[in-house]
């Protein structure tokens, strides 16, 4: 059972930052896409960012240029910087790992982490 374990969440003004961390209890964790997702409250939830195995990176319009995810696979954490917070970040993020190989895939989420930014 892979386990994920989001920390950092709080409460922030508008403009502030806040940094999600999650760690992953995986041996496949250097060969996982990590991503960060969030929901909003009577929303679904979307995708944030993601990173894959070889570093490549992918945002959602609405995070580029204010939010950062990196990885380090020595820690096996996944890291989302989030600057410049705005009321609409607001949002519970979940932690997601896809390990994918031929014949199938894996794919785990935290349990989430709320998130929240007041104007």
């Amino acid at each position: 059972q892979v386990q994920l374990v989001e920390s950092g969440g709080g409460l922030v003004q508008a403009g502030g930052s806040l940094t999600l961390s999650c760690t992953a209890s995986k041996r496949t964790f250097s060969l996982s896409t990590m991503g960060w997702y969030r929901q909003a409250p009577g929303q679904q939830r979307d995708l944030v960012a993601t990173i894959d195995p070889d570093g490549l990176t992918n945002y959602a319009d609405s995070v580029k240029g204010r939010f950062t995810i990196s990885r380090d696979s020595a820690k096996n954490t996944v890291h989302l910087q989030m600057n410049n917070l705005k009321s609409e970040d607001t949002a519970v993020y979940y932690c997601n790992s896809e390990y994918r190989w031929i014949e199938g895939a894996k794919i785990d989420w935290g349990q989430g982490t709320q998130v929240t930014v007041s104007s």
